[in-house]
């Protein structure tokens, strides 16, 4: 039980640490998203705390996560009248991008000779968590790599999208949100409210369109790859 606790304090006092040093330096490395997992994960090893002990004391944040995901819908609500304005490019941009997501994974993890359940584990990576394991398991492929697979995903494009943006000077806040919401997901949308509310409520609705054109494709393409 006192693992259990220490675990807790660890975690917020990491996070708070990371986020003011992030808002403090602006540096990509000091973001909680990539800095608190990080040392967590050493910690974890190190120290020989079970994952179980971790989760345990942990329990509160976890059962956060669900309110904090619905929390979401409030700026949907809020710019209901331009999601509606620009459906038809939000619908195929992300759809062009779910398929450009598909097949690239499929045809790299083919051209690197991956078997099949490998294959079937990387190609749902670029939606949220829960429904890519779902959709990974259902397909044949491995809910736990998928599950780490998708995490990588959303760290990566967190931290690759805001850079893309600035290279290319996009200031067009559908363009940005639609952008982080397809190819990075849950922490991509979470960067994109740092943005703004309106980017942000476009990759809520990115990330959740994606997920249903990648849930309706996958099987098919999966199918179609053997």
């Amino acid at each position: 039980m006192t693992k259990a606790i220490i675990c807790f304090i660890v975690t917020i006092g990491l996070y708070c640490v990371a986020k003011w040093g992030y808002k403090r330096t602006g540096k990509v490395y000091l973001s909680p998203i990539i800095i608190v997992p990080a040392l967590l994960i050493l910690m974890l090893v190190y120290s020989d705390i079970p994952l179980t002990t971790y989760r345990a004391g942990n329990k509160a944040l976890i059962d956060l996560l669900e309110p904090a995901t619905i929390a979401f819908a409030i700026p949907l609500y809020k710019y209901f009248d331009v999601l509606k304005k620009y459906a038809l490019v939000i619908i195929a941009s992300v759809l062009s991008g779910s398929l450009i997501s598909l097949v690239s994974t499929a045809l790299i993890a083919g051209w690197v000779h991956l078997n099949s359940q490998m294959v079937h584990s990387l190609v749902p990576r670029s939606i949220t968590t829960p429904i890519a394991m779902g959709l990974s398991e259902q397909i044949g492929g491995s809910p736990s790599i998928t599950a780490a697979i998708v995490i990588i995903t959303g760290l990566f494009g967190s931290i690759v999208g805001p850079f893309i943006i600035r290279k290319l000077k996009i200031h067009n806040e559908i363009s940005r949100g639609v952008l982080l919401g397809t190819g990075a997901h849950a922490l991509g949308t979470t960067k994109a409210f740092e943005v703004s509310s309106k980017a942000g409520a476009i990759s809520s609705v990115s990330m959740i369109l994606a997920a249903m054109f990648t849930f309706g494709i996958t099987p098919w393409l999966v199918t179609f790859i053997q």
